[in-house]
């Protein structure tokens, strides 16, 4: 059994950051809060080997990262099998820079995202987002290069033809 302080504490520290990366990664807050919700479920079935990791935050973010992908697997092999499913719109506040933000984001590739979501909101370093995902480090620097590359006249305002 994990203390409940242990945890009522990762989480206060956690969530919301973790929720945050998560939702750039996916681009659906609703899809990021169930995520990171699910890895704090699964951190409780892990019971006391939770409290002894080095490092639980990156924990859940690795297991959150994981139920997007599981999902995103699933959800495709449904649109292979029912056609194309629509999600309803999710209403929330946002700053219009969030929102700018969020939508960059979104035109940039899965592969992209996750490494600058990873790099620059869960503040990991390149080797760490490179064992995170299994790639080499000049794989997570190259993304990372082209995703400013791509991302700067977006979020300057400016619109460039990237097509």
């Amino acid at each position: 059994m994990i203390p409940a302080d242990f945890v009522r504490e990762v989480y206060t520290a956690s969530y919301r950051r973790l929720v945050v990366q998560t939702y750039a990664v996916c681009g659906d807050v609703g899809e990021a809060e169930e995520a990171v919700q699910e890895a704090f479920v699964r951190a409780l079935g892990h019971g006391r080997s939770f409290v002894t990791l080095d490092n639980p935050e990156a924990w859940l973010r690795t297991v959150a990262l994981n139920h997007l992908r599981n999902r995103w697997r699933h959800a495709e092999v449904v649109r292979r099998f029912q056609g194309r499913l629509f999600e309803p719109p999710t209403h929330l506040e946002l700053s219009p820079d969030h929102v700018v933000l969020v939508e960059a984001l979104r035109r940039l590739d899965r592969a992209h995202r996750t490494a600058v979501a990873l790099h620059y909101l869960a503040d990991l370093t390149v080797a760490e987002v490179a064992a995170e995902l299994g790639v080499p480090e000049g794989t997570v620097k190259t993304r990372l290069a082209r995703s400013r590359e791509l991302l700067g006249p977006m979020l300057s305002g400016e619109e460039a033809d990237h097509g």
